[in-house]
């Protein structure tokens, strides 16, 4: 009762952009030509799903999702640790440190990194000019191997603090009288967090893959400002940024978006599905 206003207002806001896109995928539609528009049912839908590109912005996102999220997760989780650690004096300010990059606009991340690799503004070249392959003519942004690099390790170096906030509060939630109980076992460290620890904080640990996933899945910000796409380096959301907002194709540029969110209702299924977490029964529910 106490969260229904809240959830009524959230589906009201959110419900209409929902089906004007439906809607609008519906039509051969383009702005430019607004007495043009032709109803054409799943026309838009057959266009898109016929098309290589969209199957190649698909693969993309999927690599971009799937990479960003599993090293977030480890990393979140060395970090989690720390900072569980920590001794009560330093415990807010490290706290504190680590999440200052996750309070950095993303639009400012994105080209505080471009400008850093950059090959005329940037000093990574001068700095790792040690590295094998790394010298001061260094293109990041000339293929799309190391255009995805930058891209991946700015969302990780800005998200990670996230996921280890999520991660932080499952390691919370897990009973110190477990762990003691299995050093008296004999358990080792890993033993420790492969039976012990990990199984218990399940729950937390699926809400970060989750939102997490859902929000790499959607990533626009750093590929629009550090390549536009360029190189094979497109994904879904700025397809349909392409489609609705620079050729003025609104029932294509829908029909992408609703695609989209069709396949975030998918990672949603597949996530939860995967982790099968009873999260009424974690927190003492029936």
């Amino acid at each position: 009762m106490l969260a229904g206003p809240a959830f009524v207002i959230m589906l009201l806001v959110t419900l209409y952009p929902i089906l004007q896109a439906i809607y609008e995928s519906l039509f051969k539609f383009r702005l430019t030509a607004p007495g043009e528009r032709e109803f054409i049912g799943l026309g838009n839908y057959a266009v898109i799903l016929s098309d290589q590109l969209w199957w190649e912005d698909l693969g993309r996102t999927v690599l971009i999702t799937v990479i960003t999220v599993i090293v977030e997760l480890i990393l979140g989780f060395a970090l989690a640790l720390v900072m569980h650690k920590a001794l009560k004096s330093v415990r807010g300010l490290l706290r504190t440190a680590i999440l200052v990059p996750y309070g950095i606009i993303t639009v400012v991340s994105a080209f505080a990194w471009f400008y850093a690799f950059d090959i005329n503004s940037g000093y990574i070249n001068s700095w790792f000019s040690w590295v094998p392959g790394i010298d001061e003519s260094t293109n990041w942004f000339a293929e799309a191997g190391t255009s995805l690099f930058v891209i991946m390790a700015s969302e990780i170096w800005k998200t990670t603090p996230f996921i280890s906030l999520l991660l932080l509060a499952g390691l919370a939630q897990v009973p110190d009288e477990l762990s003691e109980a299995a050093k008296v076992d004999g358990a080792t460290w890993w033993e420790q967090m492969r039976k012990v620890i990990i199984p218990n904080m399940k729950a937390a640990i699926m809400v970060a893959v989750l939102f997490r996933a859902l929000d790499a899945f959607r990533i626009f910000d750093n590929v629009f400002i550090m390549t536009n796409g360029a190189n094979g380096t497109e994904v879904l959301s700025l397809l349909a940024y392409r489609q609705s907002i620079s050729r003025l194709e609104i029932g294509l540029g829908s029909a992408v978006s609703v695609l989209l969110f069709v396949c975030v209702l998918v990672i949603c299924f597949v996530a939860i599905k995967l982790f099968k977490v009873d999260l009424a029964g974690s927190q003492g529910g029936k």
